[in-house]
Order: C-alpha cells, then sequence, then structure tokens
C-alpha cells in the first residue's frame, strides 16, 4: 500500500488532460503557422512558442479565473492555454477582420479581454511595468485577482524592470513575474550578455521572493506559479520566477539560428515537457495510448478548422482603421 501511494500521480486525471491536450494544441497550432509562414499565408513577424508550451499551461492550471496575463511578442501559446479560439488566433495571424485584435495586431499583438489575456507587446520589457500596473489595479478593487507578467531574458536588462520590481515590492502588488530564459535574446546568449546568469537573482536585489524553475516540466511550473500565487493573495507581494525553458524554433522564423549547435537542440528535444507528460500518463494509467490519439486528432481537426476559418474570413474594412484608437468616440482632432 506505501508503495502504490508513493508511485500515485501527484494530481488528477482532469489535470493531466488538461496539460497534454493545452501543450500539444499549441504545439500543433505553432507546427501549422511554421508552414503558413513559409507559404506566405502568414506575413510580418512571427515568434512560435515551440518547446516552451509548459510555461503557459503550468501556469493555467495554477491560476483562477479573473487572474490576469499579459506578455511579449512571443503571444500565441498563451491565449490558447487560456481558451482563446484558435480560430480567433489564426484569423490574427492573417490579419482577418474576425481576428483576436480584428486584424490589427497580427503575430505580436493577440488580445483576449474574456480570458484575461491583456496582451502580447511588442516593445522590449514594456509589458513589465503593464504587469506591475495590473496587479496595482486589482489590489485597489480588492478583486483578490493577481496579474502574472511574462518576459524574455533579453528584458531583463531593461531598466523598466527595476522600477517595476520596486514599486512592486514598496507598494506588496499582487504579481508574478515571469522571466522566460530560453537561453538566448534573439541571438544572444544570456552569459553574453549579463554578469547575473542565474537570472532570478536580480528579484533578489529587492528582497523580492525569487526562485528558478525547470520549465520544461509542467508539474514544476504548476507548482511554482501555485506557491506565487498563495502569497500574492495574501497580502505578502510579488514573485519572481526564472523559468528555465528552451525554443526548438530561432528567435522568428527569419532567424537562421546559427548561433547555437543542433546537438544543443537536441538535447532540449530530450527533455520535451509534451513527452514528459505523455509519459506520466501512461506510466501511472491516467489515460490510455488510444485516448491520447483521440485527443491528438481532436486537435488536428482544430488547427485546420482555424486555417479554413482564417482563409474564408474577409480583411478589415478601411474604416477599420480610425476605430479603437480613442476611447472618445467623437475625438475632434481626427481627419477623415
Amino acid at each position: 500500500m506505501a508503495k502504490k501511494n508513493a508511485d500515485a500521480p501527484k494530481y488528477s486525471k482532469e489535470t493531466y488532460k488538461y496539460w497534454y491536450e493545452s501543450m500539444q494544441l499549441q504545439r500543433k497550432f505553432e507546427e501549422k503557422c511554421g508552414q503558413l509562414y513559409g507559404m506566405q499565408k502568414i506575413k510580418g513577424f512571427c515568434h512560435l512558442y515551440i518547446g516552451q508550451e509548459a510555461c503557459s499551461s503550468g501556469s493555467k492550471s495554477a491560476l483562477i479565473e479573473g487572474d490576469k496575463y499579459i506578455t511579449a511578442y512571443r503571444d500565441h501559446g498563451i491565449p490558447l492555454a487560456l481558451g482563446t479560439s484558435p480560430n480567433a488566433i489564426m484569423a490574427e495571424l492573417y490579419g482577418k477582420i474576425t481576428g483576436a485584435s480584428k486584424g490589427k495586431g497580427g503575430s505580436m499583438h493577440i488580445f483576449d479581454k474574456e480570458v484575461g489575456f491583456v496582451g502580447g507587446h511588442g516593445i522590449v520589457g514594456a509589458q513589465i511595468p503593464m504587469g506591475a500596473g495590473l496587479a496595482f489595479a486589482e489590489k485597489y478593487k480588492k478583486t483578490g485577482n493577481v496579474s502574472i507578467t511574462y518576459f524574455g531574458d533579453g528584458a531583463t536588462r531593461q531598466g523598466a524592470l527595476h522600477e517595476a520590481f520596486n514599486m512592486a515590492m514598496l507598494w506588496k502588488l499582487p504579481a508574478i513575474f515571469v522571466v522566460e530564459n530560453n537561453g538566448y535574446a534573439m541571438g544572444t546568449s544570456v552569459e553574453r550578455t549579463s554578469n547575473v546568469t542565474e537570472l532570478y537573482k536580480i528579484g533578489e536585489a529587492y528582497d523580492m521572493p525569487s526562485e528558478p524553475v525547470d520549465a520544461m516540466n509542467v508539474e514544476a511550473v504548476h507548482e511554482a506559479v501555485s506557491r506565487a500565487a498563495a502569497r500574492a493573495r495574501a497580502g505578502e507581494g510579488p514573485t519572481f520566477l526564472e523559468f528555465r525553458t528552451y525554443r526548438y524554433r530561432g528567435h522568428s522564423m527569419s532567424d537562421p539560428q546559427k548561433y547555437r549547435s543542433k546537438e544543443e537542440v537536441e538535447a532540449y528535444k530530450d527533455r520535451d515537457p509534451i513527452e514528459q507528460v505523455k509519459h506520466t500518463i501512461l506510466e501511472h494509467n491516467i489515460l490510455t495510448q488510444a485516448e491520447l490519439d483521440e485527443i491528438d486528432a481532436k486537435i488536428k481537426v482544430l488547427v485546420q478548422e482555424s486555417v479554413d476559418f482564417a482563409e474564408t474570413s474577409p480583411f478589415p474594412d478601411k474604416s477599420e482603421a480610425y476605430k479603437d484608437v480613442y476611447v472618445e468616440e467623437n475625438y475632434p482632432f481626427i481627419e477623415e
């Protein structure tokens, strides 16, 4: 009996099923985006989340409805994990009016207020003080909700981070700050850009509880975010988490990836977050291989449906250029 308890899965069947389905949807959606970009169906910048799926899915399972999420421009995976329709995201990548941002934001600026996703942001590090502001609003309104702010390792060198960290600690904001450290700020390694290579230690300068997290493991992500959220909801202030993760593709679709070896990429693929959770599911008989195959088949249909939806959706009318710019509908300085 003792051995059986020791070997029991740590979480419920529903949680493991969510993790597998959520991460697999992100993976297959992003792989399709890569194909479509090569076909010039998707234009402009495009930053894929392949390899980093545990960051989003593990965070979502640890948080609750009403919490707010904000990130940088590698922003397809998080809204998918939160439940945003793949149709709306794909249509946005196509620049169509049915997209999540009405075709005006493209790959880097997905938003979905309904699921608490306050967007992808293109200016490096700009979302960090905005995430602190979201937390300030939740504290001011006494909602009990938290904000979680994601940014890349390159953004830890932005001055805005330090200003936000200082204020968040001073005001004990219900904030979780997450650096998704995939090792490279665009094409430059952390070792070449920062004297502090264990990035979580930056938070310690502000007496902010900080820790590294194996973000190739969705369980570890879930547990770290759960601890941080509990502190925030108890009024104890922010936490800084260093998600040690990895992107299998380049910084963007235009990145030839000459700054890292194929051996390094393959070594991280051996720790793939989807394969890890799949192994746990099968080892503990949480789901059968047939049930996993059924999930995979459903995801394949969903992704293809999103492509069909984007292909058949119309582009925005030119009049849309003047909409959603100013809160005041009759703003007097717009010239037709």
